[in-house]
């Protein structure tokens, strides 16, 4: 077993590239007085459409090295991520690796609050080619809402989009409807759209541009936050081992100034990042 310090640290937060940042952004608001440690596999990113053994491979290189920087708890802020790789790091790596520390996902608290925002008993899903082809949704929201049906759609072409600083463009408002058109095409009945993706957010003038009047759209933030007070308010041993002065610390595989650069679209803040290697 590795020895891991049993120091107080920070929460870390984890995401293949720059959507956890929106991740980070809700859990702030809402917790703004703890430390956080973010940190973006942004060299090797994408993740949406890698295989599982891949992701699951360097997702666990990404917690553990946030366990060496000292966060006791780790969230992450990826759905491809907690799609393909939560359950193994929780039930197969943490166990060895150091049983007191634990590793949260992002999928789980949003299928838990679905049942309450739907009324007709229909829910989209628009996400990674990954986290579609995973089923991890579907999986999770039956567990919960057996009568809640749900179709999932890939948008393969949002990322790259946003990340090249075009969500404000002609050519992101037509692939946006036509992912919204498809979905809705699919079943007519969805009144609610979960964002499966943490970076489309930032495409929410567009997506409210293009869904049908009444359709709720859920984005991953402000629920992934409520869960994890909620989590705090029931495990008040982790609450203790999450450090309190209201920091943030950026880190990245890529090179720093290009992530301060994008981080930017996400935050609207500049923010000091420093390189990791986690290979």
């Amino acid at each position: 077993m590795t020895k891991y310090s049993k120091q107080p640290g920070p929460i870390g937060i984890f995401d293949s590239g720059y959507g956890g940042l929106t991740i980070l952004h809700g859990i702030r608001q809402l917790l703004p007085e703890y430390d956080y440690l973010y940190l973006g596999d942004n060299a090797r990113a994408p993740y949406g459409s890698r295989s599982f053994d891949v992701v699951y491979q360097f997702t666990r290189q990404a917690v553990m090295k946030l366990f060496d920087l000292g966060c006791q708890l780790v969230i992450l802020g990826c759905n491809t991520a907690s799609a393909k790789a939560l359950r193994t790091i929780q039930q197969n790596d943490l166990p060895n690796l150091d049983p007191d520390r634990r590793v949260l996902g992002v999928i789980r608290p949003t299928a838990e609050v679905i049942g309450k925002l739907t009324r007709s008993r229909h829910v989209g899903v628009l996400a990674t080619e990954g986290t579609i082809k995973s089923d991890s949704y579907n999986l999770e929201i039956q567990k919960l809402w057996e009568d809640v049906k749900v179709t999932g759609v890939p948008c393969p072409l949002w990322v790259p989009i946003i990340e090249n600083n075009e969500a404000d463009s002609p050519g992101a408002d037509y692939f946006v409807k036509k992912r919204i058109d498809h979905i809705m095409r699919l079943d007519p009945q969805i009144d609610t759209l979960i964002l499966g993706c943490t970076h489309y957010p930032i495409l929410m003038p567009k997506i409210l541009k293009h869904v049908p009047r009444g359709v709720r759209i859920v984005p991953q933030g402000e629920y992934v936050a409520e869960s994890l007070q909620d989590y705090f308010r029931r495990h008040p041993d982790m609450d203790a081992r999450c450090t309190k002065n209201a920091t943030v610390k950026y880190y990245t595989t890529e090179n720093p100034e290009k992530f301060k650069e994008t981080a930017r679209i996400f935050l609207h803040e500049q923010v000091n990042v420093e390189h990791v290697d986690l290979e």
